[in-house]
């Protein structure tokens, strides 16, 4: 389980590099400039209109596949593991994973990766509420699928235009549309759900019930958010163990809303009441699918040992791969 946070903050540039500020005290949604940890990273933050292009740049009509061809070949970044970040519904989580992609890559005094994100407010449904628009969409309105699809395959050839050696997404909504959205992409596209799944099988967990798979279960915010998990879980041979309609009604969901109203507390011991939960029913390790509950619990709390952010696997298998792009690069 990560604890070991790092606040970041990046002023706003077009250029390759960009100074990031860490601080060793994590904090939510809080930024503290320290010069102590001033750092020089080849990182590039891009904003997006809401039709998916740059503020400085034309808009393109045409599909994600006409627009990389129509493009100039020019890049913001140019080094071999140069990874692409396609923001997720909000900004928090963006943010979050870029505090943990500066950690796994730098935490031994080496450089952090070079990376560029784009970031789209249309699909930011950061505010009071932690059902996001594109929740809100994916649960209620089907038909809006394929908006949210084209938009964010955009984002994706942006990022590939834009120098990106390999892509990720992390947004657990998001990837519940990965096949999709990474169609006719040539460069690595990791999925969060393979990622959680793939180190959890290298764990080689032992079931904790006799003649039974070793059972996983997953906590999310809605149902979208467990699609990325359920499939790629139990191509690994685990069982999934999700919570049941009462727990969802009376636990679950109250978290949910004494979280909207600001009721932190409250939150806080309805989550820790739906992990037990699972914990009854046998299950290994808890999954949460939400980077809202998984902030919720404090860095101390024991059942956090329990629980894996799938944000920390994504981050460790982007590093991997970066670290080993590098090498092959400098072989060449």
């Amino acid at each position: 389980m990560f604890d070991g946070g790092l606040t970041m903050s990046f002023h706003k540039v077009n250029c390759p590099s960009a100074v990031g500020y860490l601080s060793k005290t994590r904090t939510h949604c809080r930024t503290r400039h320290n010069p102590c940890f001033a750092v020089q990273m080849s990182s590039t933050l891009v904003q997006t209109d809401e039709n998916g292009d740059h503020y400085e740049s034309k808009k393109i009509s045409s599909s994600p596949s006409a627009q990389l061809k129509s493009q100039p070949q020019s890049s913001l970044l140019s080094q071999a593991n140069t990874v692409g970040i396609i923001g997720g519904v909000s900004v928090f989580s963006t943010l979050i994973f870029l505090e943990k992609l500066v950690w796994w890559s730098s935490r031994n005094g080496e450089e952090c990766v070079p990376f560029v994100v784009c970031s789209d407010p249309a699909l930011d449904g950061s505010g009071n509420s932690v059902h996001s628009s594109l929740s809100e969409i994916a649960e209620n309105e089907v038909t809006h699928e394929h908006v949210i699809v084209h938009s964010l395959k955009q984002k994706r050839v942006f990022l590939e235009k834009s120098g990106a050696r390999c892509i990720v997404m992390p947004c657990h909504i998001s990837n519940a549309w990965h096949d999709e959205i990474s169609e006719s992409c040539t460069l690595p596209f990791f999925h969060i759900g393979e990622c959680v799944a793939r180190e959890l099988k290298e764990a080689k967990l032992k079931p904790l019930d006799a003649g039974s798979n070793v059972r996983i279960g997953v906590l999310a915010a809605c149902e979208t958010a467990v699609v990325p998990y359920e499939e790629k879980l139990q191509n690994q041979g685990f069982e999934v163990v999700l919570p049941d309609k009462e727990t969802v009604e009376h636990i679950l969901t109250p978290a949910i809303e004494s979280l909207n109203q600001r009721d932190v507390e409250g939150a806080r011991n309805l989550l820790r009441i739906a992990i037990q939960v699972l914990l009854i029913r046998a299950v290994n390790v808890v999954i949460i699918a939400s980077e809202e509950l998984q902030n919720l619990l404090p860095g101390e709390d024991p059942l956090l040992k329990k629980c894996m952010d799938p944000m920390d696997a994504l981050a460790r298998t982007t590093v991997k791969w970066a670290k080993s792009a590098k090498k092959v690069h400098k072989r060449t």
